[in-house]
C-alpha cells in the first residue's frame, strides 16, 4: 500500500512538472507573437505614414534602377532585404517579403531587424527574381498556430472563401501587382525516388515544359476549379505554408499576375 502511494505521488509531481513546463511553453510562444505582431503593426503604420508624408520627395531606386514606390521607402531603409509585400484580403496575410540570395532560410526564424524570432518572416526563394515577368514567384511563410504569417493561407481550403478573395496582392518595392488565384492543394516534400510531382521543384524562371508541367499539376491538384489556366508568359507566385495532413505536409496556393 505503500509502496503504491510513493508511486502515485511521483506520478502527481511528473504530472505537475510537465503540466508547469507546458504552461511555461505556451506562455513564451504566445508573448514572441504578441512581440511581433507589435513590431509588424509598426512596419504597417510607418507604411501608412510613408504615404501621408507630403514633404517627402526624395526619390530612391532599386538596384535594377526602378523607382521605389512611395509607401516602401522608409521600409527599405530600415532593410534592404525587403523585396515586396503580400496581402490576402480577408485574412492576416499582411507582411513584408524577404530575400536573401546567399542565405535562402535566413528568415525563416529572423524578424525585420534581423533578430531572432520564432515566427520568422514570409521570403521569397533565393532562385527567384521580382524583376522577371516569366518567373514563378515563390514565397514561403511559417504556419503559427497563433494564426501569424501564412496560417490563414489555409482559408483557401474552402472554396466559398475562394469566391469572395480570389485574388492576393503581392507588390515589388516598385510596382503593385494583383494576382489571381489558379489553384489551391495540399502536397508535401517527398523523397528524392518518389516518382510524384514536386511543386517545389519549380520556383524561378521556367522553360515553357517545365511551366506547362507546373500548371498541369497544380491544376490537377488543386481542391476546386478556380476557372482560372495560365498560359506561357503570365508571371506566377506561388505561397507556401506547413499542412499536417501528413508527414512533412504542405498547403499551396498558386496566382497568375492579372494585366
Amino acid at each position: 500500500m505503500k509502496k503504491k502511494k510513493i508511486i502515485g505521488n511521483i506520478i502527481l509531481v511528473l504530472c505537475i512538472l510537465v503540466f508547469l513546463g507546458s504552461g511555461y511553453y505556451l506562455f513564451q510562444y504566445f508573448n514572441a507573437a504578441r512581440e511581433t505582431q507589435s513590431e509588424l503593426d509598426e512596419l504597417i503604420e510607418l507604411k501608412e505614414e510613408s504615404l501621408e508624408d507630403t514633404e517627402d520627395t526624395e526619390e530612391i531606386k532599386t538596384e535594377a534602377g526602378k523607382t521605389i514606390l512611395k509607401k516602401y521607402k522608409k521600409l527599405y531603409k530600415k532593410n534592404k532585404d525587403m523585396i515586396g509585400w503580400v496581402q490576402v484580403k480577408g485574412t492576416e496575410i499582411d507582411y513584408p517579403v524577404m530575400q536573401t540570395k546567399k542565405d535562402n532560410e535566413y528568415y525563416l526564424h529572423r524578424n525585420f531587424k534581423k533578430e531572432e524570432d520564432v515566427n520568422g518572416l514570409p521570403f521569397l526563394d533565393a532562385s527567384c527574381d521580382v524583376e522577371d515577368p516569366n518567373n514563378n514567384l515563390m514565397i514561403y511563410g511559417h504556419h503559427m498556430k497563433s494564426g501569424m504569417m501564412f496560417a490563414h493561407l489555409m482559408d483557401f481550403q474552402e472554396e466559398d472563401f475562394f469566391k469572395k478573395h480570389g485574388r492576393i496582392q503581392v507588390d515589388t518595392l516598385y510596382e503593385e501587382r494583383e494576382y489571381e488565384v489558379v489553384a489551391a492543394f495540399y502536397s508535401q516534400i517527398y523523397d528524392e525516388d518518389q516518382d510524384v510531382f514536386k511543386y517545389y521543384q519549380y520556383p524561378g524562371s521556367l522553360s515553357q515544359k517545365k511551366f506547362d508541367t507546373y500548371v498541369k499539376n497544380v491544376k490537377k491538384l488543386s481542391l476546386y476549379d478556380t476557372g482560372v489556366t495560365p498560359e506561357y508568359g503570365d508571371q506566377l507566385v506561388t505561397l507556401v505554408t506547413c499542412a499536417y495532413q501528413t508527414e512533412e505536409g504542405r498547403f499551396v496556393v498558386v496566382g497568375r499576375r492579372t494585366k
